[in-house]
């Protein structure tokens, strides 16, 4: 059997294409494309006759053994619209066939909205979790969302811009006021990375006005900071104030110790010293 290429394309410049892309997608017998139309400004941009065959979302199952077939006669390469194959784009089911059967995959790397905006945000990058696109449904989205709430990595997501304000909302109010990304259009014309808190970036961007593909990245879950312990003067003093509303010595050595950073034995010591 011949090899199965996994061929990266551009996100949006075409001048990312890598020169061993060009040559594999030259030498190929067959390409499956996500979009043939698509592809086919790709191909005539640089001169390449290869012939492409549709695979796409809804058509992925059914033609998953003519493709298998194909690669009896010839090498075939898998293209999306642009990224990496697989990624949040049809794939995985073929390339897993494809192993089973014994045939070789070859991954060809290059262009994915994933690492660039990662890259790209300011947040930490040591280590990361994809969230894929994120569900329309609120509920569902709400569902992933806490899933991944007490999670420190930092968290990728791809989200349609007609849902963005709303997928804001949600995170905000979720998982709270965290530092975002919000990476628009990248490596096309109109390229915007925005950087800031959720907070800012609801306010950044208008209802109706959020165009092109949009990449998310969110800053992960942070421990908060232990406040600063109390001095013995703090604690006197609110002992006295609790004290003085007829709470017993027990409760309000309890509720003093909950907030001043100090040991609840060592509260109560001072609050038998009153």
């Amino acid at each position: 059997m011949s090899p199965l290429y996994i061929v990266a394309t551009p996100i949006g410049n075409l001048e990312d294409i890598t020169a061993r892309a060009l040559r594999t997608l030259r030498e190929v017998r067959l390409i499956a494309a996500e979009d043939t139309r698509q592809t086919a400004k790709l191909l005539t941009h640089f001169n390449i006759a290869t012939p492409t065959t549709s695979y796409f979302e809804h058509n992925k199952l059914a033609k998953l053994d003519y493709i298998l077939e194909q690669l009896q006669a010839g090498d075939v390469a898998l293209v999306s619209d642009g990224g990496l194959p697989g990624l949040s784009d049809p794939g995985y089911e073929l390339i897993r066939e494809a192993i089973a059967r014994g045939i070789t995959v070859v991954p060809i790397p290059g262009p994915s909205a994933i690492p660039t905006a990662l890259v790209a945000s300011g947040l930490p990058t040591d280590a990361f979790v994809y969230l894929g696109f994120l569900p329309r449904k609120s509920g569902d989205r709400a569902r992933l969302l806490t899933l991944n709430a007490d999670d420190p990595r930092t968290l990728i997501c791809l989200e349609a811009p007609h849902r963005l304000l709303d997928t804001l909302a949600e995170i905000q109010h979720l998982l709270g006021d965290r530092r975002v990304a919000v990476c628009r259009e990248l490596t096309k014309l109109h390229e915007e990375i925005f950087r800031g808190t959720v907070s800012e970036a609801l306010t950044r961007f208008s209802p109706g006005e959020v165009r092109g593909e949009i990449t998310l990245v969110l800053e992960g879950w942070t421990q908060p900071a232990a406040p600063e312990p109390w001095d013995e003067a703090r604690i006197r003093a609110a002992l006295r104030d609790l004290l003085a509303l007829g709470l017993e010595r027990k409760e309000a050595a309890k509720q003093i110790a909950a907030q001043s950073g100090w040991e609840r034995r060592e509260v109560y010591k001072i609050a038998t010293e009153l």
